[in-house]
């Protein structure tokens, strides 16, 4: 056989009944049909000898089989070629899919590699190769795998061109380095790879390198400027990989057991305690039923290993959002997205928008971990259909106030048009005790992307809560035209007044918003030192649902520069209206009255570009509150003087000064690093509360001891600040795990 490769311009009562419905309604997907972006062409090429996955990419394949390169700037210079050679090449065996990259690089002494963290989003911001593979080449879900020039690891799943970084599979990279420049060699298992099936496969492809010092960005296939970083997510314009045979579908299993211990200390409890031991023993498994459509489930699930919540400053009258962080529930969640959703991995707060869906409402209560006693998901691709369902069982908790609950969500979206989906959600909770009723909410939702500038979406969402009528639905709908130059977004949003998604969050009801933004953003084409300049301007206006009377009513102003040094700057002047309906305490002993205030604030801020030693954000703000004054300061950064140690700071203090009382905010938390590889770290994080006199400190060491599976050792400790003295114990957790994956 010839050894050939080539680039060219060619490319709900019942959990069965709802599984039934769904892949009843999935339709077969055209894989001939290319969208317009699609046209450059990629050939893998079958190894006939084993590869040596090294990184040195000396093995003679690599001088017989031409590679793929010529890539194309996004940034800075949309559209021109790279002002440093990518080579790639695409092989596989029987067993593995590999993607090699040549990075020429010609001043080595400049590389950036100060991340090594599994999974982080900051390798982005140093010299990076990543690879995007469509396996079913549908131009909108796909895998993400990245590397750097010290071998870090990074994977998401690519879901309807949203990235979900919690998404972990089994994976391996090497790189090495030259005084010409990196390379990397990557294996992925045709196992951690979903696809419609066996033999001759077309899937779509594309590559994206990062050269910080210059702050470059290239790709494969070119993508816009004007869609940023995300542009490694949206597959329409991937290059189209062909040759790929895949192998056999095997059983397609994996089981995960695991063991825990601990060792927890609660003097705050009802009944105080010390030194209670505990273990327990649990398993996970995932089974295929098909390439593309995955059943997974648990049973007796422990999250020993998860990390605290970091605290966040709140000065309003709203609840606050944390993010999921549990592994469980993270895979997959992109799927559960209904409406607009959280931004991806949850990482950011919805704010007034609802989530219909919202996992951390499952085996959370007061605070406080309820017992997961099994639980059951399926999810993947059927046809043109993207389906999710999920249901766990949680047990009883007194003291968290919590009983035996069921929680049900089913989820199915059908891709229609290029780029475009309908969408339908359907949630339940039922708990078991006494006087407790179920929980309904159900809705449909639409994604519209007419082309690759404008899209329209819309959504609509109801309740069902016994004992509550009326005003139980919320809809929302949204217009975006969204260029490198021009931008401008309009919204409007209902939530009623009983609207209320038990397995969801809702940060307020009984309102409408509209809400108005717009972009300039000229690009400085004779400037060695700014690179884009962006003015920016919009309002927003809430009202109540029933009386129609202005509850806020805000307009901002806004002025960023990007500099070449990928630095930027930011300047913003708010000015809002708040009509507070009740009397809120902001502060211990401050309360505000009920009644309308009129506030503005202006924020600077400059960050760091993460080549630097010390990089992250400077902020400051100034301005009224409540007819007061606030000042508030704050740096949220990071110091990493090499990429195996690293200390990342985040400080914040509020000086509020109110006609009903004065008051400071400081928040200290800082994160401290170690990572001797990708696959071993050992961080620990530290919170300092001065308005809630707490202090809290943990320490945790993750270990992938293989590929798939971990080691844990995790320390807590709480503690209180407000007597005089050293701080007193309030808390203490000291927590191993252990987890083996086993894959058939």
């Amino acid at each position: 056989m010839r050894l050939f490769a080539c680039t060219g311009d060619v490319g709900l009562r019942s959990f069965p009944a709802v599984v039934a419905f769904l892949l009843t309604a999935a339709l077969p997907v055209p894989l001939g049909a290319q969208p317009a972006g699609a046209g450059r062409v990629v050939r893998a090429v079958r190894l006939v000898e084993p590869l040596t996955l090294d990184g040195r990419l000396d093995e003679p394949i690599y001088g017989t089989v031409p590679p793929a390169g010529d890539f194309v700037q996004q940034e800075p210079l949309e559209g021109a070629a790279t002002t440093e050679p990518t080579d790639v090449w695409v092989f596989f065996d029987d067993e593995n899919l590999y993607v090699a990259a040549r990075c020429h690089h010609s001043r080595m002494d400049r590389l950036v590699a100060t991340e090594l963290r599994r999974d982080s989003n900051l390798m982005s911001q140093n010299d990076s190769i990543s690879v995007v593979l469509d396996t079913f080449l549908d131009r909108r879900n796909g895998f993400y795998f990245q590397t750097t020039p010290n071998g870090g690891i990074r994977d998401q799943a690519i879901i309807e061109e949203s990235g979900n970084s919690d998404w972990n599979t089994v994976w391996e990279v090497r790189v090495s380095r030259s005084g010409a420049g990196w390379a990397m060699e990557m294996a992925i298992p045709f196992k951690s790879l979903r696809y419609a099936g066996s033999g001759a496969q077309t899937w779509g492809i594309n590559v994206r390198r990062v050269i910080k010092w210059k702050n470059e960005m290239s790709y494969l296939a070119a993508v816009p400027a004007a869609w940023g970083p995300p542009a490694i997510w949206k597959l329409e314009r991937a290059a189209t990989l062909v040759g790929v045979e895949a192998p056999e579908q095997s059983i397609n299993l994996e089981v995960k057991p695991y063991a825990v211990a601990s060792l927890t200390t609660d003097r705050g409890a009802v009944r105080p305690y010390a030194n209670d031991p505990a273990g327990d023993v649990g398993l996970d498994f995932k089974y295929g039923l098909t390439r593309g459509l995955i059943f997974d489930a648990t049973i007796n699930t422990d999250f020993a290993q998860i990390e605290e919540d970091v605290q966040q400053v709140n000065l309003t009258r709203f609840s606050l959002f944390f993010p999921e962080k549990r592994d469980f529930f993270l895979e997959g969640q992109g799927i559960f997205y209904f409406g607009n959703p959280p931004a991806p991995a949850g990482t950011l707060t919805p704010g007034d928008v609802p989530v219909v869906f919202f996992s951390r409402r499952i085996g959370l209560s007061q605070g406080q971990a309820v017992p997961v006693r099994a639980g059951g998901r399926l999810t993947g691709k059927v046809g043109r259909a993207s389906i999710g369902l999920v249901n766990i069982q949680t047990g009883d908790k007194p003291e968290a106030g919590a009983v035996s609950t069921n929680f049900t969500a089913a989820r199915a979206k059908l891709d229609i048009l290029r780029r475009s989906s309908i969408g339908a959600i359907v949630t339940r909770r039922a708990p078991s005790g006494a006087g407790t009723a179920t929980n309904l909410a159900f809705g449909g939702d639409v994604s519209l992307l007419l082309n690759d500038e404008v899209t329209v979406q819309g959504s609509w969402a109801r309740t069902s809560t016994p004992g509550r009528s009326g005003g139980q639905d919320s809809y929302r709908a949204t217009f975006g035209y969204d260029t490198d130059r021009y931008g401008l977004t309009a919204e409007h949003l209902n939530v009623g007044a009983a609207f209320n998604p038990e397995i969801g969050y809702v940060q307020r009801t009984d309102f409408a918003r509209t809400t108005a933004d717009a972009r300039f953003s000229p690009r400085v084409r004779r400037s060695d030192v700014v690179r884009q300049l962006s003015f920016e301007g919009g309002f927003d206006v809430i009202t109540g649902v029933a009386d129609a009377r202005i509850q806020n009513r805000r307009g901002r102003g806004e002025f960023g520069v990007d500099f070449e040094n990928s630095d930027t700057f930011a300047l913003r002047h708010t000015r809002e209206y708040e009509r507070l309906p009740r009397d809120f305490a902001i502060a211990p002993g401050v309360a505000v009255p009920a009644g309308g205030y009129s506030y503005e604030t202006t924020r600077l801020s400059y960050q760091l570009g993460q080549q630097r030693l010390v990089s992250g954000t400077f902020a400051a703000t100034v301005g009224s509150l409540y007819g007061g004054t606030r000042r508030e300061i704050s740096y949220n950064g990071r110091v990493a003087p090499t990429s195996l140690f690293a200390v990342e700071p985040r400080l914040s203090v509020n000086w509020v000064d109110l006609p009903f009382g004065s008051f400071r905010v400081t928040q200290l938390t800082s994160r401290i690093i170690v990572s001797p590889t990708p696959r071993l770290l050992v961080s620990s994080l530290i919170q300092y509360n001065a308005g809630a006199a707490s202090l809290s400190a943990s320490v945790r060491l993750h270990w992938e001891y293989r590929s798939g599976s971990d080691f844990y050792a995790v320390y807590s400790d709480g503690r209180d600040t407000s007597a005089t003295g050293f701080p007193q114990l309030v808390n203490r957790t000291l927590a191993v795990k252990l987890t083996r994956l086993v894959r058939f």
